[in-house]
């Protein structure tokens, strides 16, 4: 029986896409909507029938207990189409008292009104697409919205959250963004100390703060190639990442992962889904679920989706998934988490001896003689902000070790895990 207990649903449609995007979206359009009419209005209804063919035809699984709606910009969708998806997933598998439902926004795509309908719909749960409170910079990210359609959403939120109609929301923002139009330089410590500031003042119970990253095929990315693009350098992206530890650490949000900060107990129990190894049904165009440790994700164009899903079997899945992810998959996941890991256990599970993890410690000496890595009792874990800074050398490392140290596979089983959505 699957033990998935979360699903993402991938909604595609965008107004426009943004600069740094490499995600399976389809831009409709600044004047594109849901309404009968509304450009873009038929494509959407269109795909909801696929998305909605797609729940019903997969495996049964029990309640689920976290939900998400991403995309894309989901809030293209219509508060009656939002509800007719949770009706769908309620119907299929049910939803569990108390579930986490998780909706993004971004400004200038909803108003109070419309915030309302998601709500009654059964949304309790914003994330707000904010991603910076200065115009120059939302302009050069190709963003559609800029400070004064964030501060009206975030006032709706903030309100909706006071009066209880709303559990909990969240804020993105990009840290670490090129120099605007007419600017020789990217913008530096104070600008960014500013965002900070701003994204507190704003009240949001949690942050989301992602560093940006070139993509292939991406605006920014060819921009690079014809040197267009005047990015932080390495020196200035390091400062503001320990400046964004700092400074949220002191307002009282608590780190859980190297890009997601909470108030107390308002971190994502979605998110934590993700980064704590669970299991998760993904559904729709490019979404990814995960299942006994196995991954399947979906084609990223509409067609190849549709045809996708005309050939699925009955069941989705007729063979039994194996159980767990792949050690390096966890070591992944888990470092990333401020848990860290249970290293010995993890190691055992995967088949691995004792003095493999001596081995370990003494190639890993020079991080943990810098404070780069932490063991506590059995667990394992980065420190803040230095070694989660640092995660991807240290990750690399541990990758290159475990691609010596695997033990030979015992049989032909599946292939390894695809990518994230």
């Amino acid at each position: 029986m699957p033990s998935a207990r979360s699903a993402y649903l991938h909604i595609p449609f965008c107004h426009r896409r943004c600069f740094y995007c490499d995600f399976a979206v389809v831009p409709l359009g600044d004047r594109a909507g849901a309404e009968p009419g509304a450009p873009g209005a038929a494509s959407i209804a269109a795909y909801l029938k696929l998305l909605q063919r797609e729940i019903a035809s997969s495996p049964w699984g029990p309640p689920l207990h976290t939900v998400y709606l991403g995309g894309g910009t989901p809030s293209l969708l219509s508060p009656g189409q939002v509800k007719a998806l949770l009706q769908a997933l309620a119907q299929h598998f049910g939803l569990a008292p108390g579930a986490e439902i998780s909706l993004e926004l971004d400004p200038a795509s909803f108003d109070q009104q419309r915030l309302g309908g998601y709500l009654q719909a059964g949304i309790n749960r914003v994330s707000l697409g904010g991603q910076s409170f200065d115009d120059q910079v939302l302009a050069s990210l190709g963003r559609r919205h800029r400070l004064v359609d964030l501060q009206q959403a975030i006032a709706w939120l903030q309100q909706a959250h006071r009066q209880g109609d709303l559990g909990s929301w969240s804020l993105d923002l990009i840290q670490a963004v090129p120099a605007p139009a007419g600017q020789a330089a990217a913008p530096g410590r104070a600008h960014w100390q500013g965002q900070l500031q701003q994204a507190i003042a704003s009240g949001a119970p949690h942050l989301s703060v992602y560093e940006l990253t070139l993509e292939p095929g991406t605006v920014f990315a060819k921009r690079a190639e014809r040197d267009q693009l005047q990015l932080a350098d390495d020196d200035l992206a390091a400062d503001l990442f320990d400046l964004t530890s700092l400074t949220l650490r002191a307002a009282g949000y608590g780190r859980y992962e190297i890009s997601n900060y909470a108030l107390p107990g308002h971190a994502s129990r979605h998110n934590r889904v993700y980064w704590g190894g669970g299991d998760w049904w993904g559904f729709g165009l490019g979404a990814t679920s995960c299942r006994g440790g196995q991954r399947q994700a979906r084609p990223r164009t509409r067609d190849a989706y549709a045809a996708w899903l005309a050939a699925l079997p009955d069941s989705e899945t007729a063979a039994v998934a194996p159980p767990g992810l792949a050690l390096d998959e966890r070591l992944l996941v888990g470092l990333r988490r401020r848990e860290g890991v249970a290293m010995g256990a993890v190691l055992t599970a995967a088949g691995l001896e004792e003095e493999q993890l001596e081995a370990l410690q003494q190639l890993l000496a020079p991080e943990l003689e810098q404070g780069l890595l932490l063991i506590e009792g059995p667990r394992w874990r980065l420190s803040e902000p230095a070694g989660l800074r640092l995660s991807n050398a240290v990750l690399r490392k541990l990758l290159d070790w475990w691609e010596h140290a695997a033990p030979p596979p015992t049989g032909s089983g599946p292939p390894g895990p695809g990518g994230a959505d």
